[in-house]
């Protein structure tokens, strides 16, 4: 794609823009939102919920945003993931689809219900998420506003929307241990959801859930 957008701008004689499509393996920061072999990247036509946003199923209430987050992992973190650049936002994310062995990601993460189709942008998504919303897949079987309704009420209230939950909650021989990002272990430890363990989006949120802070 890069190649063809660089020799039309270079037959009418404008510069290259500073851009590349991103390719490596992937480390997700939530469930619309990776990184790809270093490079921070927005999944093109889709819209996750977010870190911290409520939804409900029956009487419980969860954190459809980590959630969501968690099967992402579960599904992509760690494979090598070929990127096509579309844009660029406003908080200097690369704009991408991606695929991972021939599989969309953003198609795949709509498909299994964990995250909507962002008409704003584009209707590339539209089908399937009708699919996943016929099916009740994962938030579409809860009961929650959509991720761009949060965001705009948390504006409203004068809070924070959190970027991405970092804090790796790991169980092992010496318990319940959360290591910060920076810490010396934070990159090697996996986190494994089927074991119980879990990402944190602060501190607070870690120690009030029985965890403590590694040492180093």
């Amino acid at each position: 794609m890069v190649r063809w957008i660089s020799i039309l701008l270079l037959a009418f004689g404008l510069a290259m823009p500073a851009f590349a499509d991103p390719n490596g393996r992937v480390r997700v920061i939530d469930a619309d939102t990776v990184d790809v072999g270093g490079t921070r990247v927005r999944l093109f036509g889709i819209d996750a919920p977010e870190i911290g946003q409520p939804c409900r199923i029956g009487d419980k209430t969860y954190d459809c945003g980590l959630w969501a987050a968690d099967f992402v992992r579960q599904m992509f973190e760690g494979k090598r993931a070929s990127c096509d650049w579309l844009d660029t936002d406003r908080h200097g994310r690369t704009v991408a689809r991606c695929e991972v062995r021939g599989v969309d990601m953003g198609a795949a993460i709509v498909d299994a219900g964990f995250a909507t189709a962002f008409r704003r942008y584009s209707d590339l998504y539209v089908d399937v998420e009708k699919g996943a919303v016929a099916a009740g897949r994962g938030i579409f079987g809860a009961e929650m506003v959509s991720p761009e309704a949060f965001r705009a009420q948390a504006r409203q209230q004068g809070q924070a929307v959190p970027d991405a939950c970092r804090i790796k909650g790991n169980i092992s021989d010496n318990g319940r241990i959360y290591h910060m990002p920076g810490q010396e272990h934070y990159d090697r430890t996996r986190i494994n959801t089927s074991r119980g363990e879990r990402w944190f989006c602060s501190e607070a949120e870690a120690r009030q859930a029985g965890w403590r802070r590694a040492r180093r």
